[in-house]
């Protein structure tokens, strides 16, 4: 079921806020993207290589992120696999991919998206290199979760991290990036964190220095995970969402088989102290 899927990459996501103007502005400033208003109260965010619908909802949540396929053939050809696994498709919540865009839902209820991106222009840049790349869950049922995303829909695992038996987080690819998607074991199901691939260590420094003129504190790092070996750092958004500037990610091929980690700090930072969630 890999090669349906393969290459997706993370196009756009959804965050939501009980003050979704206020929050798409701050994320305009974070980023120095433009910010303009959408049908429906909805805000865009938008800069190079990265993009965000921000609507009214629960603070903190991402209702449906969406990954980009290679063209209209690949887009067909991946409907008609799912449809074969019976996977029920829906009707898409993005306003910025193409007719023929779909949705799934999967087990924690969040929707996955997949479509053409419309044809823009993109406005220029604020800062240094920040791609959107990745999205990350934490969850209840991590087990259910990998069971879909990797069978049902064929992303294909990096890494484990293993609590004993118990499965504690799954890192989880659509192109040859370590992870495009991954799930941690939590107390709830909710929203992790969402993060931009820098160009490199200087450009980790450099969004630092941005950080520290916009008076917003690293919440953690800077460090370096051990799953997908790449430099990181995170801050807090105003409603507490987690957002994390990296660099370096590993890249792996198609074939390439997943690796085990033990569940403890040094799997989520080699140089230190690490955020458990469970």
């Amino acid at each position: 079921m890999s090669a349906p899927l393969w290459p997706a990459t993370l196009h756009h996501l959804r965050r939501d806020s009980a003050e979704p103007e206020r929050l798409a502005r701050f994320y305009g400033e974070l980023l120095g993207d433009a910010v303009e208003p959408l049908a429906a109260g909805e805000w865009l965010v938008r800069g190079p290589g990265r993009s965000m619908v921000v609507g009214r909802g629960a603070a903190g949540s991402v209702p449906w992120f969406a990954l980009a396929m290679q063209g209209a053939e690949h887009l067909a050809r991946y409907a008609s696999a799912l449809d074969a696994r019976g996977v029920a498709r829906e009707a898409s919540p993005s306003p910025l991919f193409e007719a023929g865009a779909f949705a799934v839902a999967d087990p924690d209820g969040r929707r996955l998206v997949f479509g053409l991106p419309r044809h823009a222009a993109a406005p220029a840049a604020g800062g240094p290199t920040a791609r959107l790349q990745h999205f990350v869950c934490a969850s209840v049922r991590v087990p259910e979760v990998l069971a879909f995303y990797r069978d049902s829909l064929g992303a294909l695992e990096s890494d484990r991290v293993l609590d004993g038996g118990d499965l504690a987080a799954v890192f989880l690819r659509s192109d040859p990036e370590h992870h495009s998607f991954a799930a941690f074991r939590a107390p709830e199901s909710r929203a992790d964190h969402h993060s931009y691939e820098t160009g490199g260590w200087m450009d980790i420094r450099d969004w630092g220095d941005r950080m520290g003129a916009l008076r917003i504190p690293l919440w953690w790092g800077p460090g370096r995970h051990g799953a997908g070996n790449n430099l990181f750092f995170m801050i807090e958004d105003p409603d507490g969402h987690k957002v994390e500037f990296s660099a370096e990610i590993e890249r792996m091929a198609q074939d390439a088989a997943f690796r085990t980690w033990p569940h403890e700090q040094r799997t989520l930072n080699l140089w230190g102290s690490a955020w458990m969630r469970s």
